[in-house]
């Protein structure tokens, strides 16, 4: 009588809870997107895939009558469904001895950096072309000066005053190439004496400056879907390195709905001796559609996805 035999995946569960605060913290620390994840109470999910916001649309104010009183109006409110599109992963073998010899170093080491440099940078370049594609203003042009920066930094800064996009919290988003103009344009003054200038430009007109690094900031990516081991995976970019980016986070709706690795020991993987790591995340963003102005763009060429 053949006799089946379970192996135990508890070590999978207690590694990778372990692991867990590490990744947490790196996709919080390396994110520049990170700060606009909508706040998990906001959000209604049905099924595995949808997530659903509250939308709201009252009528506009009407005369009040003395001997009528109220002038009755209609408020129209609905959850409105967005579904999850993106779901990634990958999956890493680690030989017992190359871990071995490494004192540890070659599986300890994989989900970290992995996390680093491959799914945190995906994250953002996927969510800035996301943001750029559905901005309610798109601007297109070059800037090459100091000046050129600032003026059209303001210009930005009106629109979206006037449309009511609100002051507190807005986030200026800035190439490398922008945010070395826009510290050229500033003046800065040191008292005497005083050996150390600071040329750093963290907040502008009450905006919080975040500096993206160009292979992020792109107009146009595509998410590369190899099928074999050897495909090199992660995201392609195609268009051109936007300028800057004012987002007001009321305007975004974004979710990280799964983010777990899953690890096994050589004792437990049936594949081969060694350390195996299964990482998948199930995420995506979306631009609120009574929300769009919420968002400026300006960028060589006109965003796209």
């Amino acid at each position: 009588m053949a006799t089946t035999v379970t192996a135990p995946v508890g070590n999978s569960i207690a590694l990778a809870s372990r692991y867990l605060p590490i990744l947490d913290e790196i996709y919080k620390r390396g994110s520049l997107t990170s700060m606009l994840d909508t706040n998990a109470e906001r959000v209604r999910w049905t099924g595995a895939k949808t997530a659903n916001i509250f939308t709201i649309d009252p009528v506009g104010l009407a005369n009040y009558d003395r001997n009528a009183g109220f002038v009755p109006g209609d408020v129209t409110g609905a959850w409105v469904p967005y579904t999850i599109n993106i779901d990634r992963g990958r999956s890493f073998l680690v030989d017992t001895m190359d871990n071995d010899e490494s004192v540890g170093m070659a599986f300890g080491s994989l989900l970290g950096e992995f996390e680093r440099t491959e799914v945190v940078p995906e994250m953002d370049a996927y969510r800035f072309t996301k943001y750029a594609a559905n901005a309610g203003t798109k601007v297109t042009g070059s800037l090459s000066t100091s000046s050129g920066v600032v003026s059209a930094i303001q210009t930005a800064e009106a629109a979206m005053d006037d449309r009511e996009v609100p002051h507190e919290g807005r986030v200026l988003y800035v190439s490398p190439t922008i945010y070395m103009y826009l510290k050229d344009g500033i003046t800065r003054y040191t008292e005497n004496g005083d050996p150390d200038v600071n040329g750093n430009v963290e907040i502008y007109d009450s905006m919080r400056i975040v500096r993206v690094p160009s292979a992020r900031f792109n107009s146009v990516i595509a998410l590369n879907a190899p099928t074999a081991h050897d495909g090199a995976g992660g995201y392609t970019a195609s268009g051109d390195t936007m300028n800057f980016m004012i987002v007001h986070p009321s305007a975004i709706l974004q979710v990280v709905k799964h983010q777990v690795p899953r690890i096994f020991s050589p004792q437990v993987n049936q594949e081969a001796d060694g350390w195996k790591l299964n990482y998948r995340v199930y995420h995506d963003c979306w631009v609120l559609s009574n929300k769009t102005y919420g968002i400026y763009v300006h960028a060589p060429s006109a965003p796209s996805i």
